[in-house]
C-alpha cells in the first residue's frame, strides 16, 4: 500500500511542479499506509459506524466463504440486490448465511461457480496460484502490466496551465461512473487533489450508503441511464467538457461508451477502467470484486488457517488499484501537455493481487496471530469432502512484505506503457525514507 500511495503522490506533485508549485518530497510510512486499506472500520459519519447505515446489512453480510459438496470452497458475493437475486435464483436458499451454506453444500463448486455468473450473478471458486496460472483466465492476466497505458488516437496538446497556490490537478475535470471501491475512491482521490468531478450512477442501483460514504467526498452527483436517449444525450454533452473519464463497468460499448467511441466524440480524452480480470480474455465479460480476486489467484489458499481467508484488512486490491489509476491519471495529463493524444489506462484487480503476491511471503508464523475477517456459519457438506485446499502452501502473503518482486518478467515495472519505455520505477523495492 505504502507504493501505491508513494506513486500516486509523486505523480500528482510531478503535476503541481509542472504548473508552477515548489518540488516536493513525498515519504509514506508502511505501517500508517495499512490503514488505508481498512478505510471501511475507520470511517464514521456523524459518529456513526458505517455498518450501522446500510438498509439492508445481508446484501453486504452473506459475503463469505462457502464450502460446497466437493469439498472445494468458493466466494459468493450479494452486495448488491441483483446480485442477491442471482444468487437466490440458483439456491432456492433463505436470505443468510445459514441458508446460503446449506444450500451452496448441495453443489459441486465449478458447477456453482458457473450457475451464478451465468445468472448475472458473481462468484469464484478459491482455487491456488499453481491452479489460477494453469487456467486461461488467469494466464491472460499473468501475461499484463499491473497498470496498461496507451494511447488510442490523436487529440491535441493540453498544457498544465500554471494554477499559483491552487492543489494540483484544479481545472482538471473528471466524468466519474463507477462504483463500490476502486473507481470511486481513485475519483475521490483526484477531487482531493483539485479536480473538478461529477459522479454520475442509474437512479436503480445506487451504492450502499457506507460506500457513498467512503468515496463520495468532493464530488457533485446526478443520476444518469445509459440506456434511456434523454440520459445518453446528457452524457455526451458532460464528456465534451472532461478531462478523464473514470469507470468501473461491463458493456458500455452497447450504450455508444465505448473508449474507442468517446475519444471520437471527445478527442484528448483520457479514460480510466478498472476490471476485475481484464477487459478481454476468457473472463472478460465476468464481473468480479476485491475478494474474488484474492479467491482465484491463490491468496485465500495463503492466507488459509482452517479455512480458506481475506486479508487482515479484509479488503486489498481495491485500494490498491484506485491509487495506482489515479497515479496513472497524473502521468498521462504530462504526457498529454506534452505530445497531445487520447489515452486509456486500464487496472485489473486480479492483476494487483498478482503484484501483491509477487513481493513476497511473510513466515506463517508471524502472521497467524493476525485477527482474521468474519466467518460463514459451517455446514459440513452432504457428499465426499476433502478437507485440505488445494495445493496448500504452509505461509501467508500480505500487503506490507518487504521482499523485491522477481527481476524480470511481466511487471518488472508498476506502470507501463503500451509500446513505450516504463513510465514510473517500482517503487516497492525502496525503503519507505527513500520513496519520492
Amino acid at each position: 500500500m505504502a507504493a501505491a500511495i508513494g506513486v500516486f503522490g509523486r505523480q500528482t506533485a510531478a503535476v503541481g511542479e509542472q504548473r508552477g508549485h515548489p518540488h516536493q518530497r513525498v515519504r509514506v510510512q508502511a505501517g500508517a499506509a495499512i490503514d488505508q486499506l481498512m478505510a471501511t472500520h475507520h470511517t464514521t459519519l456523524s459518529g456513526r459506524p458505517l455498518g450501522d447505515l446500510l438498509d439492508d446489512p445481508t446484501l453486504l453480510g452473506n459475503n463469505d466463504f462457502y464450502r460446497a459438496r466437493d469439498g472445494r470452497w468458493m466466494f459468493i458475493i450479494t452486495t448488491y440486490p441483483h446480485l442477491r437475486d442471482a444468487v437466490h435464483s440458483v439456491l432456492r436458499c433463505g436470505l443468510d448465511k445459514v441458508g446460503i451454506a446449506l444450500a451452496a453444500a448441495d453443489w459441486d463448486a465449478f458447477t456453482l461457480e458457473e450457475a451464478i455468473c451465468a445468472r448475472g450473478g458473481v462468484a469464484c471458486v478459491v482455487r491456488s496460484r499453481d491452479e489460477w496460472l494453469a487456467h486461461p483466465a488467469g494466464r491472460h492476466v499473468a501475461q499484463r502490466p499491473v497498470v496498461e497505458i496507451e494511447r488510442v488516437g490523436d487529440g491535441p496538446v493540453r498544457p498544465l496551465e500554471p494554477i499559483g497556490a491552487a492543489e494540483a490537478l484544479a481545472g482538471v475535470r473528471v466524468l466519474d461512473l463507477t462504483h463500490v471501491i476502486a473507481g470511486p475512491v481513485a475519483a475521490r482521490l483526484l477531487a482531493q487533489f483539485g479536480a473538478d468531478v461529477l459522479h454520475v450512477s442509474r437512479p436503480d442501483r445506487p451504492d450502499p450508503i457506507p460506500m457513498i460514504a467512503m468515496t463520495g467526498g468532493g464530488k457533485r452527483n446526478a443520476y444518469c441511464d445509459l440506456r434511456d436517449d434523454h440520459d445518453r444525450a446528457a452524457f455526451h454533452d458532460a464528456l465534451q467538457d472532461a478531462d478523464v473519464f473514470v469507470h468501473a463497468y461491463r458493456g458500455l460499448a452497447r450504450h455508444g461508451a465505448s473508449t474507442e467511441e468517446l475519444v471520437r466524440r471527445r478527442p484528448g480524452l483520457i479514460t480510466l477502467e478498472y476490471h476485475a480480470w481484464g477487459a478481454d480474455g476468457p473472463w472478460g465479460e465476468r464481473g468480479g470484486f476485491d475478494q474474488l480476486a484474492c479467491s482465484a489467484t491463490g491468496f485465500a489458499v495463503e492466507e488459509w488457517t482452517e479455512r480458506p481467508s481475506l486479508p487482515p484488512t479484509y479488503l486489498l486490491n481495491d485500494y490498491l488499484a484506485a491509487y495506482l489509476g489515479a497515479a496513472a491519471v497524473a502521468t498521462v495529463l504530462r504526457r498529454r501537455a506534452a505530445e497531445g493524444g487520447s489515452w486509456r489506462i486500464r487496472v485489473t484487480l486480479a492483476g494487483v493481487c498478482h503484484w501483491v503476491q509477487e513481493l513476497g511471503l511473510l513466515a506463517r508464523e508471524d502472521v497467524l496471530g493476525l485477527p482474521r475477517p468474519g466467518r460463514a456459519p459451517r455446514c459440513r457438506p452432504r457428499g465426499p469432502t476433502s478437507a485440505r485446499s488445494p495445493n496448500r502452501r504452509h505461509r501467508s502473503r500480505t500487503a506490507g512484505a518487504r521482499s523485491p518482486s522477481p527481476a524480470g518478467g511481466p511487471r518488472s515495472g508498476l506502470l507501463r506503457s503500451s509500446g513505450a519505455r516504463p513510465l514510473l520505477r517500482h517503487l516497492s523495492r525502496l525503503p519507505a525514507s527513500r520513496r519520492r
